[in-house]
């Protein structure tokens, strides 16, 4: 087996045979957080197997749309004019992404772009697993005042130049990452690796943005979503049982990667009736997930609290038939 140093460097420390072969760290700028966001810049930082840069690459995107939050990012109209489109550059980024972990502080949302930016050049992104920075960082308890990149960075000592350039931003993170992998190898910690599942079904219907208080729903110096949902009108009749239909007013949660966009299938669980929770508690009716095995929180406390559980294809031929709720 093939040996490391620990951090200290003082006695040599195995390396999990376990553990991936390779790594995309990723970071994309956007245009905002909605469906019908789009990617202004990516970048990414190729690492082997004990987290030392293999190269790297940087883009910019012409997203097609006004550049939305310039304030963050910094790309204004006239930097993206000339850029390449998505699908120009589609296939070089599947070069740097294929056969490794994609890599990427709060992961799911540079997946959650990414899948929808192949979703609409009709291909596939070669992404099989993805690691979130964040969810390594409480796997390792760190000391971290929050868990924002810059105080990541600032624990290992990483200088960061350019706060949501993707370029920067990826570098500090790939280096941020090397002495967290070698801690989580010397610890004998599980890697949080969640699966990742292309796009077969979406839609870039745009989410209703705020008409004031800045672009997308957001406010300058703010990165938080507007969204909101009508509330339930029916009563919770209590947990789903297998077999039977779900009846309207279910609280459903939704964990984990779905091939049909996660914002179509809550909009298609409100419109049947069912009350769609962003959590999960003993009060959920039931936990629609592709991989129930996962450390995410709510597939661990669906199985403390022993919710019942289904994936996405039992939930869509559930929605097809959901019981109205008893009259008052």
């Amino acid at each position: 087996m093939l040996e490391d140093r620990t951090l200290a460097g003082l006695s040599p420390t195995p390396w999990p045979a376990a553990y991936p072969k390779g790594y995309a760290v990723v970071d994309v700028e956007t245009t905002g957080l909605a469906r019908d966001d789009r990617i202004i810049s990516a970048a990414v930082y190729r690492l082997d197997a004990r987290g030392e840069v293999e190269d790297h690459w940087y883009t910019l995107v012409n997203p097609e749309r006004d550049p939305g939050p310039v304030w963050i990012h910094g790309l204004t109209s006239e930097a993206l004019e000339g850029a390449p489109l998505f699908a120009d550059i589609a296939e070089e980024f599947a070069v740097r992404l294929a056969g490794r972990v994609l890599v990427a502080h709060n992961a799911v949302f540079d997946w959650q772009m990414i899948a929808r930016e192949y979703a609409r050049a009709k291909r596939e992104a070669p992404v099989r697993q993805r690691l979130c920075t964040i969810a390594l960082a409480k796997e390792l308890d760190l000391p971290l005042p929050n868990h924002k990149l810059e105080s990541l960075a600032a624990h290992f000592g990483v200088v960061q130049q350019r706060a949501h350039h993707a370029l920067d931003d990826a570098r500090v993170l790939a280096e941020a990452f090397r002495p967290s992998l070698r801690a989580a190898a010397a610890g004998g910690v599980r890697l949080p690796l969640l699966e990742c599942r292309p796009l077969t079904e979406w839609s870039d219907r745009p989410v209703p943005r705020q008409q004031s208080g800045g672009y997308g729903g957001y406010r300058s110096g703010s990165w938080r979503p507007s969204r909101k949902r009508p509330a339930c009108p029916y009563p919770n009749p209590g947990r789903y049982e297998e077999g039977k239909r779900l009846k309207q007013g279910m609280r459903v949660a939704f964990s984990g990667d779905t091939s049909t966009d996660r914002e179509l299938l809550e909009d298609r669980a409100t419109e049947a009736g069912l009350h769609v929770s962003t959590s999960l508690s003993r009060l959920t009716s039931l936990l629609v997930t592709n991989d129930p095995d996962s450390g995410t929180s709510k597939a661990v406390k669906a199985r403390q609290y022993g919710t019942p559980v289904v994936d996405e294809a039992a939930f869509g031929q559930l929605l097809g038939d959901v019981e109205p709720a008893e009259s008052r």
